[in-house]
């Protein structure tokens, strides 16, 4: 196994030919790939593959902020490598339509337009995130054809179905003069889908004999054993909770996940329910789902959110956001009281199909909590069988790898130990250790004719998105950030003469998540004094440069509140002159 510098190994540069090993000058046929986020981490996934002139990027995804991350929306890859190098992009490949793998496009199309590809479901979502940016495709996009090859330039993409927890989910097989490349996305092996649409085992055994250079294989369940259950196992679940429950029935799952929305009204209409669509992301994934054909409502099954209160209880289902505990989103406002068209009552009874994305676990129980309180019998355990994953657990894995039987394989979309565990499967498949190779997100690799190698490093970090800035928010305002949500700030305010450079008001204090002035006075009038005897070392000694003034101020406040609460809030000196 070859390891990323800065690992528990040297890096490995391992070229083979003819059953020799030793390092070759690469031919000029060279491909590199170089992962720009979903490597080592879970969410944000792009690649770039480039061969000569020919650059083509797969997926553009979004990480949701951790709590590490106070104020920030989104967090996008550092796409500065492919707009450095936008005059040779070629294309852009989408595997499918989740965040974490489209969220980023608009950022992307902004600086570095190229034409996109994936199927109609997946350009449909894109189109919809553009449209809030006030943006289009770019000319060229379209979705796949059946069976087609697309060309772009040396590079030639032959996409493949795979089954996952959104329809219209892509491999992509993308043949190089170096030999081919498979990027699996995200997959799973459903054998009874819900759409009938079985992964294309044809294809993959096809491209396994013929010989696959590399295989980039989806991590995110390295860790589970097995097999992953089939989405029919949920539907049928959720169809028995709905039949036996007494009132209303809530339920919230990933928006994306048509499957399970295909099920829900499918039950609703058997037994006579009507479904309410609440919460913006889901009423957008009903929208263009079904104008696409991807899911079908049952004539009189959709009802208006405003008609929820006029109908009897036990004929309702809200299908609604907030399956990750969103503070904003519409099951969490319920849980609270303050949705305006949804108030719960006892003998609602609210599905939570869904587990939660790591981080998210305290704002998911968060809701919970209160959707008891507020009388509502809640499912939500891992064992109630209201949710399977779109990923293909460890077994799975293996018939990947043996059905593609790659030369080289590189584990990527999921944390590190994801990656490591990945690849012991593959060497227990008989990928020899040497041709496993562990990276991370801005790891080069490098394939020729005579091999593979990891080549080096390239930028590949986060992008913070506040609002509308786009990476204006870096380290030291996240610093300053997290500290005063720690500590909080105190301002201290001091008036001073401009003719005779006396202090002559102050200082002031304000504390705003430090202490509250009024029950800690003795403390405030020690740090005033402290204060003032620091400003008036600095006069004695005939300093007037305010900015040395500030920092006493700043370091002699600073201490006394330390030594007294052991806490060490920002302070933020205002001198005004009079």
């Amino acid at each position: 196994m070859c390891w990323p510098a800065g690992s528990r190994q040297k890096e490995g540069v391992i070229i083979i030919r003819n059953g020799r090993n030793g390092q070759r000058e690469a031919d000029r046929h060279r491909v590199l790939v170089t992962p720009l986020g979903g490597v080592g981490e879970i969410g944000k996934n792009m690649f770039a593959v480039e061969c000569g002139d020919e650059l083509v990027v797969v997926d553009c995804g979004l990480a949701f902020p951790e709590d590490d991350l106070p104020g920030i929306d989104i967090v996008i890859p550092d796409m500065s490598y492919v707009v450095e190098r936008k005059a040779r992009l070629r294309g852009i490949l989408l595997t499918h339509g989740h965040e974490d793998h489209i969220g980023g496009m608009p950022y992307l199309l902004r600086d570095a337009a190229a034409p996109v590809y994936g199927t109609r479901l997946t350009l449909g979502m894109v189109e919809g995130k553009l449209s809030e940016h006030g943006m289009q495709l770019p000319p060229g996009s379209r979705p796949f054809q059946e069976g087609e090859r697309l060309k772009l330039g040396r590079l030639t993409v032959e996409p493949f179905h795979v089954t996952h927890s959104i329809p219209g989910a892509l491999g992509f097989a993308i043949h190089t003069p170096a030999g081919t490349l498979v990027f699996t996305g995200d997959f799973k092996f459903d054998l009874t889908p819900v759409d009938n649409e079985v992964t294309d085992f044809q294809t993959l055994t096809r491209l396994g004999r013929d010989g696959v250079l590399a295989l980039f294989c989806d991590s995110t369940n390295a860790e589970r054993p097995g097999f992953t259950g089939s989405e029919r196992e949920v539907g049928g679940t959720i169809d028995r909770i709905v039949a036996e429950a007494p009132g209303r029935v809530l339920v919230t799952t990933f928006a994306s996940n048509v499957h399970r929305l295909q099920q829900l009204f499918n039950v609703a209409a058997r037994i006579g329910r009507r479904v309410a669509v609440v919460g913006r992301s889901m009423e957008n994934t009903v929208q263009i789902s079904s104008r696409l054909g991807y899911l079908h409502i049952p004539e009189g099954t959709l009802l208006e959110t405003e008609a929820i209160g006029r109908m009897a209880p036990q004929s309702v289902i809200i299908l609604t956001t907030g399956s990750q505990g969103e503070p904003m989103s519409a099951l969490a406002r319920m849980s609270t009281g303050e949705h305006r068209a949804v108030e719960l009552v006892p003998g609602d009874t609210v599905i939570l199909a869904a587990t939660p994305v790591p981080g998210n676990e305290k704002s998911v129980h968060r809701t919970i909590d209160n959707l008891y309180r507020m009388g509502a019998h809640v499912i939500y355990q891992r064992d109630a069988g209201v949710h399977v994953s779109g990923h293909g657990s460890r077994e799975e894995l293996k018939l990947m790898m043996t059905l593609v039987r790659p030369k080289w394989f590189i584990p990527v979309h999921g944390e590190y130990r994801h990656l490591v565990l990945n690849a012991a499967m593959a060497e227990q498949t008989g990928v020899p250790a040497e041709r496993v190779l562990l990276g991370e997100n801005g790891t080069v690799f490098e394939f020729t004719t005579e091999g593979a190698r990891i080549a080096g490093r390239v930028a590949a970090g986060r992008v913070l998105v506040d609002g509308s800035g786009v990476g204006d928010v870096g380290n030291v305002v996240m610093r300053d950030r997290r500290q005063l949500a720690q500590d909080g700030v105190l301002v201290v305010a001091v008036a001073v003469s401009r003719q005779t450079g006396q202090m002559v008001g102050g200082p002031d204090l304000v504390s705003r998540g430090f202490v509250y002035v009024r029950e800690s006075e003795p403390l405030m009038e020690e740090t005033r004094g402290r204060v003032q005897d620091a400003i008036a070392a600095r006069f004695r000694n005939g300093q007037t440069d305010w900015g040395q003034i500030r920092s006493a101020v700043r370091e002699s406040a600073g201490q006394l509140l330390y030594e007294r609460t052991r806490r060490r809030p920002v302070i933020l000196p205002l001198i005004i002159e009079v």
